[in-house]
């Protein structure tokens, strides 16, 4: 089979104008990149009438169960159903890219196109929120270079550098040496860790941007409080500068032409996992279906997109895909490895109620409509398959066994219609927590009611943050909760459903321009290394300009 940098490069594309008359939108409402890329400024008074579908995931294997894959195959196929359409997915970073993941632009004959551009530099976004969060670390520096009119305490600094690159050796520097500067210790988050991403993707209009840029929390002062960016002289106006074209969200289109807004990339453990409000509200106002996704499984991108984005959009999704196959069901159950390609139903049925746990938070914790979307492989045998369905179905949810990757929107047509079906079933949102709780309380209720533990435990220094947080009138704020995503548990070994254990918060951080609360269950890295063999060794330019290795 092609690769999917060929199948790509294979397909006829056409020209953004064509697409972007899908969505009703005109010239003068375009900024073109080139013939296949262009932002988009959405017209004023725009009602979102669309349909919103999440599309989520169990807890996944390292290489992902297709998430993008699906949104993008399912999108297809309800194009193929006649419905109008769009897309909205979230921005690759370099970093996994040349990493071990790859790309994210979906695959096979399931992809955003181009390819290519929108996995390596796209329209600058990343570029533009790197050089605006590095200009508030330059302006902070100075400023204390300057004489420190803000007293800001050198060892509280909070906001670090950012680069969009997988780099361990920037974990941990030294900066200031040498008499030129105020000598102290940083480090460097790759940019889909940093809190101007974040920021970006949550912001509803420029105002909001400067309002949150100002809320970052940069360190404290000499008498311990807060000094945010907005303290810092020229910091919001310059940064809003760098980030004006950035805010605005980029469409693209499916190989099948289905049109697709690509926008903004946040972490889904450290941040919500989710592409911006912005290409949200777009993909809602001006298609009848819009079809997103959440980072990782639904304990986490899910569970952020449910009970931060969807407060501050005020947004809701009318159905949940969550996306499985039998070999995570299997792995989840114990199977090993090199076996989950044999038939093996005893796996199956202990790895199952991973699957299930979610389809009982969406049903019942949030009260939304389920469809289960099972990425099918070659090796499924049909007893696996009839196990799965009918497991699925006693649950109070429909399984779809989809094959998008070889056959495109035809191969999600299945899936279309179910998701179709279920978006017409009434339901209103519910939450996992109230806002107005307590810092501690909103932890225990995502800990107990999303993952099953049987609660929270938290470290003196993670109780002396949430202190600091409250004190200052900040712990009103939803909570975002960084663990692993292989686990429900903040334990990655413990598959499946676990059960008789608990979450451990280490620590509390405040995003105060983002507007969430950061708890810090097991160890979190915000700039990943490379791995032995990164993907950046199979990708290579040729003479003639084809890119190969790129997936």
């Amino acid at each position: 089979m092609l690769s999917d940098i060929e199948i790509a490069e294979s397909a006829t594309l056409k020209d953004i104008r064509e697409v972007a008359k899908e969505l009703s939108l005109t010239e003068d409402e375009l900024e073109l990149y080139g013939k296949y890329k262009a932002k988009i400024s959405l017209p004023a008074g725009l009602e979102r009438k669309g349909k919103l579908i999440l599309v989520t995931a169990i807890n996944p294997t390292a290489s992902g169960e297709g998430k993008t894959t699906v949104s993008i195959g399912l999108a297809d196929g309800l194009r193929r159903l006649g419905k109008k359409v769009c897309l909205a997915l979230r921005e690759p970073s370099l970093g996994p890219v040349f990493g071990i993941k790859g790309g994210a632009a979906g695959g096979g004959y399931a992809q955003v196109v181009p390819m290519a551009d929108i996995n390596l530099h796209f329209t600058g976004d990343l570029h533009a929120i790197t050089s605006a969060n590095n200009l508030l670390c330059a302006l902070m520096d100075n400023h204390i270079f300057r004489g420190n009119a803000l007293r800001i305490d050198t060892d509280s600094i909070r906001f670090h550098r950012c680069m969009d690159m997988n780099d361990r050796e920037l974990i941990n520097i030294s900066i200031g040496g040498g008499g030129r500067g105020v000598a102290r210790e940083d480090h460097f988050d790759i940019t889909a860790a940093s809190e101007v991403m974040a920021i970006l993707c949550l912001a509803t209009d420029l105002a909001d941007l400067k309002r949150r840029l100002g809320n970052i929390v940069v360190g404290k002062n000499a008498e311990g409080g807060y000094v945010r960016a907005k303290d810092i002289p020229g910091a919001v106006g310059s940064m809003a500068v760098l980030l004006k074209d950035a805010m605005k969200p980029n469409l693209v289109q499916t190989l099948e032409g289905t049109p697709a807004i690509i926008h903004g990339g946040p972490f889904a453990n450290i941040a919500h996992g989710c592409n911006s409000v912005q290409a949200t509200y777009a993909a809602m106002s001006l298609a009848d279906y819009a079809v997103t996704e959440a980072g990782f499984g639904a304990d986490l991108g899910a569970e952020k997109f449910l009970d931060t984005k969807c407060r501050v959009a005020g947004i809701e999704p009318d159905c949940v895909v969550i996306v499985a196959t039998v070999k995570a069901l299997k792995l989840h159950g114990g199977a090993a490895k090199e076996t989950l390609s044999e038939e093996n139903l005893e796996a199956l049925e202990r790895g199952m109620p991973n699957l299930l746990k979610h389809i009982e938070n969406i049903r019942g914790v949030y009260k939304k409509p389920v469809v289960v979307a099972m990425n099918r492989f070659q090796s499924d045998a049909p007893a696996e398959i009839d196990f799965v369905l009918s497991a699925v179905e006693r649950a109070g949810a429909k399984a779809v066994f989809t094959d998008v990757f070889l056959k495109g929107g035809e191969g999600g047509k299945e899936l279309a219609a179910a998701v179709a079906e279920a978006c017409e079933i009434p339901s209103k949102l519910h939450f996992a927590y109230e806002l107005s709780d307590s810092v501690e309380k909103k932890i225990s209720d995502v800990a107990t009611k999303i993952y099953g533990a049987d609660g929270a435990d938290f470290s003196e220094e993670a109780r002396a943050a949430i202190a600091e947080i409250e004190k200052n009138g900040c712990g009103d704020l939803p909570v975002i909760v960084a663990k692993t995503q292989y686990s429900l548990s903040d334990n990655a070994d413990l598959l499946g459903r676990p059960t008789g254990f608990r979450i451990f918060v280490r620590d509390v951080a405040l995003k105060g321009g983002a507007g969430f609360i950061v708890a810090i269950a097991g160890k979190i890295m915000l700039m990943p290394g490379l791995g032995a063999h990164p993907a950046a060794e199979k990708i290579d330019l040729l003479p003639d300009g084809k890119i190969v290795g790129l997936s």
